[in-house]
């Protein structure tokens, strides 16, 4: 299994770009913290503050799509850098007028979110050309899922450091800064400057024309969703089991138990069909939160949410793969974008539902929120399979498929296809 990571890991530019993507996704993945502790450091409320947070949330979720579909038009470095530094020029601005006059804070949290460059996406652009090999390119997706719940358990103990040691203000102006470093890192190097998004079809709804990329971003929020109401659901739980550090024990043996089933279902090659796959990884995702709603004593219920946490990364790391079989031709960062955003956008929704739940129900009614999002999310992958079934095979003869990039082994398919 470590030889697998090893050996993706050890392909020419891997390392480089998996590490610069990550880097440069921080300002995403610590802004609401981060934003929430400069405004109350300037006197603002916490509903100030959330409502800052929001917009900066509303507007990434905005952003990410279409400025994938400007990488897929204009290539990476044209369009990464650029917005990565608008990005944190926005976060200056922010910085510098601090919550007054509060029209043009509200301006600055949209400029930083809108802009925030679609690394992710692009990341997953590359991996095709730069690892050839199907079990390389599988490992790279698991591994990219693991990295993931790292980056969100790293990111906000950086912000934490760095406020301890100088200001709120410093910790936004240098997560930016590394962010901007991290997108460099990544548009100089040889595969993102010599990427180009194949020839696609001139269409107003871009990749959003796909029946099955339509069906898997619909079963992705909810899954966004399931996982948003738990964060919230773990804090009600410490609330009714002395406070503390009793969230942070839930939702750190969540992301071991992410970090674990990233691990295993990396480290082999599995048999069939990825939209089937994806099934039983989402059912076993659904199953695994229903023991939640036992809320037993802290010891068990810290178990129980490294097991709900289990599936999550594997799920992932194999929608990523369905997305790249699914995503019409000309737009695989456009579509890899359009999933981070249904699953951020789902896991703000979960936020806000789970909230009037627990207040009325305690802390197992928050649960039974994120039962229902995985629940739902499986029903959506089932009562939709047929959309969701096998990329369209080519349909005349010197016609390259527009899917399948990843050399998956389908009738009909070319292995060399390059979006």
């Amino acid at each position: 299994m470590a030889a697998g990571y090893g050996e993706m890991l050890r392909t020419r530019h891997a390392a480089r770009l998996l590490a610069g993507t990550l880097v440069g996704r921080l300002p995403s993945a610590t802004a609401a913290l981060a934003i929430v502790l400069f405004a109350r450091a300037e006197g603002g409320s916490y509903a100030l503050a959330g409502a800052l947070s929001a917009v900066y949330g509303v507007g990434n979720a905005i952003g990410q799509p279409l400025l994938g579909r400007a990488v897929d038009l204009f290539g990476q470095p044209r369009v990464m850098l650029p917005s990565a530094v608008l990005s944190a020029l926005g976060m200056v601005l922010f910085c510098l007028i601090g919550l007054e006059p509060l029209p043009l804070a509200y301006a600055a949290m949209v400029v930083a979110g809108f802009f925030t460059p679609p690394l992710e996406g692009g990341l997953r652009a590359l991996w095709p050309d730069v690892l050839k090999r199907e079990d390389r390119i599988h490992a790279a997706y698991a591994l990219d899922a693991i990295a993931q719940e790292v980056m969100y358990a790293v990111g906000p103990l950086a912000v934490t450091l760095i406020v301890a040691a100088w200001s709120e203000a410093a910790a936004l102006l240098v997560i930016n800064a590394i962010g901007v470093l991290g997108a460099l890192a990544v548009v100089t190097s040889p595969p993102s400057r010599k990427w180009r998004s194949a020839p696609r079809e001139a269409h107003w709804l871009g990749a959003l024309r796909s029946r099955g990329l339509l069906v898997l971003l619909g079963a992705f929020f909810f899954v966004g969703s399931a996982l948003g109401s738990i964060s919230v659901a773990s804090v009600a739980y410490a609330d009714e089991h002395g406070g503390g550090m009793v969230s942070s024990y839930l939702l750190s043996a969540l992301g071991v138990g992410a970090l674990i089933g990233g691990v295993v279902y990396g480290g082999r090659q599995w048999p069939g069909e990825p939209e089937r796959r994806l099934r039983m990884l989402v059912a076993g995702l659904a199953v695994c939160y229903l023991p939640l709603l036992l809320v037993p004593g802290v010891v068990a219920m810290t178990v129980l949410a490294g097991v709900a946490g289990v599936f999550l990364a594997p799920s992932l790391a194999c929608a990523f793969v369905v997305v790249d079989r699914h995503a019409p031709r000309g737009t695989v960062t456009e579509a890899f974008s359009w999933l981070v955003t249904a699953f951020g956008v789902g896991a703000s929704i979960g936020i806000a539902v789970v909230g009037p739940a627990v207040e009325y129900g305690g802390s197992k009614a928050g649960f039974a929120v994120a039962v229902g999002g995985g629940a739902v999310a499986l029903l959506v992958l089932l009562a939709a399979q047929r959309s969701f079934g096998p990329p369209v095979a080519v349909a005349e003869a010197g016609v390259l498929p527009e899917n399948d990039r990843i050399g998956a082994v389908e009738p009909g398919f070319s292995a060399g296809h390059q979006a």
